[in-house]
């Protein structure tokens, strides 16, 4: 056991932690600007960003079961230069909110990214979603954006907790390698693609309009709606299409549909 490990559950670590992951955590997050995200597969990549505003790590809690595992994935270099602190299996249960931690945790630090931070990034494309409620929804398209080939991935006012650990085991550490922007009305938007030059696609299953028959733009922010609601009538869109279909189907989820969508921009 190291000299420095924590067993104690009164731990001012433990409380920070449980305070992010808690009932009134969304409220912690967003004043404190801290979050958390757990398992391997995210701390891999919280330990190699790809842009300057990705989150920061301040601490990776870790059981010695956990560092162990960390030893083995991740590049000796990189362990010993982050900021390690040691804990006790009881402490990580404490800590933790899933049932079966890995033994790993890390307390991140996210900076605000702007419309004028995406401008500066040369963008040129972008996903964008209206009032998106999923957690799991909205890890999974940031994600595939970042897999895509996208430049960042936008969300409106009343959409989902980027932060939200469920939201962040989704993205499965996709947000250290793609920008992300919170509380961006859509005529912000409609504003921002007409002064920078965007092809701005809106998706609706009413559409009379096919994916297939869009054309290509070196610029283009596509738009996705909610779960439910879908996208409403926008003013000054270039395009609006659905994804053609030949099943029974009413609909695809939205994460399907934008998959979708960002294959046929970012990769066809």
């Amino acid at each position: 056991m190291p000299n420095n490990q924590i067993t104690s559950l009164q731990s001012p670590h433990v409380a920070r932690v449980k305070a992010l992951l808690g009932s009134r955590g969304k409220k912690i997050r967003a004043s404190e600007r801290e979050f958390i995200a757990d398992g391997i597969q995210s701390v891999r990549e919280v330990l190699s960003p790809s842009f300057d505003d990705a989150p920061a790590l301040l601490h990776l809690y870790v059981t010695e079961k956990g560092y162990t595992k960390l030893q083995s994935e991740i590049d000796s270099a990189v362990l010993d230069g982050a900021p390690v602190v040691h804990v006790s299996d009881a402490v990580m249960d404490e800590m933790a909110e899933t049932e079966s931690p890995q033994g790993i945790l890390a307390l991140c630090k996210f900076t605000e990214i702007t419309l004028y931070k995406v401008k500066q990034r040369q963008t040129k494309k972008i996903a964008y979603f209206w009032e998106l409620q999923d957690p799991g929804n909205s890890g999974t398209v940031i994600r595939t954006a970042e897999a895509l080939g996208f430049d960042a991935v936008i969300f409106s006012k009343n959409s989902v907790d980027v932060y939200s650990p469920k939201t962040v085991r989704a993205t499965v550490g996709a947000l250290w390698h793609i920008p992300v922007v919170e509380n961006i009305d859509v005529e912000e938007l409609i504003e921002f693609a007409s002064s920078e030059g965007f092809f701005t696609v809106a998706f609706a299953g009413d559409s009379t309009g096919s994916i297939l028959e869009l054309e290509k733009s070196e610029k283009t922010i596509l738009i996705f709606g909610n779960e439910a609601r879908g996208l409403p009538d926008i003013a000054g869109v270039s395009a609006r299409v659905s994804i053609p279909m030949k099943g029974k189907s009413e609909s695809l989820n939205v994460a399907s549909a934008a998959a979708i969508a960002m294959f046929e921009v970012g990769i066809r």
